[in-house]
């Protein structure tokens, strides 16, 4: 099936630029609005990042405030994040998660991390599919992929849950205390 093996080509192969290969000149919100579909694999327009959701974003705490109206790398991998786990996890889970990351080493080395883990769930997803699967077959994939995201999602979320429960300091359950 054409549409199979198209999908499973673009899982991959299609990966967002690498930090070095990030725009090195700050961009303007309507530059930036029209670079960020490159970074993540879409498959409809409805789904598109709009200056109004880079605002929310800010508004959120989400993403940095712009430098004199102009995003730089740093915005450009953190939408990224954003963009990728938007479907996945809710915006207060997001900020979770940001918040428990280490970010000592920068910005930069959390968006190389967060690439290698995307390389590695959308290879992992592409692997088996079966481009001379027929119509039937779809059925069952469709369903697999969907009790596998629902999984991940249940487990993420307890994750979450638990960092959240966990004092940083001490390594001990708050609820302990």
């Amino acid at each position: 099936m054409k549409e199979l093996e198209e999908l499973k080509e673009r899982l991959a192969t299609q990966r967002p630029e690498s930090w070095e290969q990030l725009p090195d000149l700050a961009l303007y919100m309507d530059q930036l609005i029209s670079y960020m579909p490159r970074q993540l694999i879409r498959f409809e327009q409805g789904d598109a990042l709009t200056s109004a959701m880079v605002n929310n974003y800010i508004k959120d705490g989400l993403l940095p405030r712009a430098e004199g109206k102009r995003y730089g790398r740093e915005h450009l991998a953190w939408l990224t994040a954003i963009c990728a786990l938007k479907s996945v996890i809710s915006m207060r889970e997001m900020a979770q998660l940001f918040g428990a990351m280490d970010l000592q080493d920068g910005v930069q080395s959390g968006y190389e991390y967060l690439c290698k883990e995307l390389d590695r769930a959308l290879n992992k997803v592409a692997k088996p599919l079966d481009a001379q699967a027929d119509r039937e077959a779809l059925v069952p994939l469709a369903l697999r992929l969907a009790l596998d995201s629902y999984a991940s999602k249940l487990a993420c979320q307890r994750v979450l849950g638990i960092l959240e429960e966990t004092d940083p300091q001490q390594g001990e359950s708050k609820k302990k205390k």
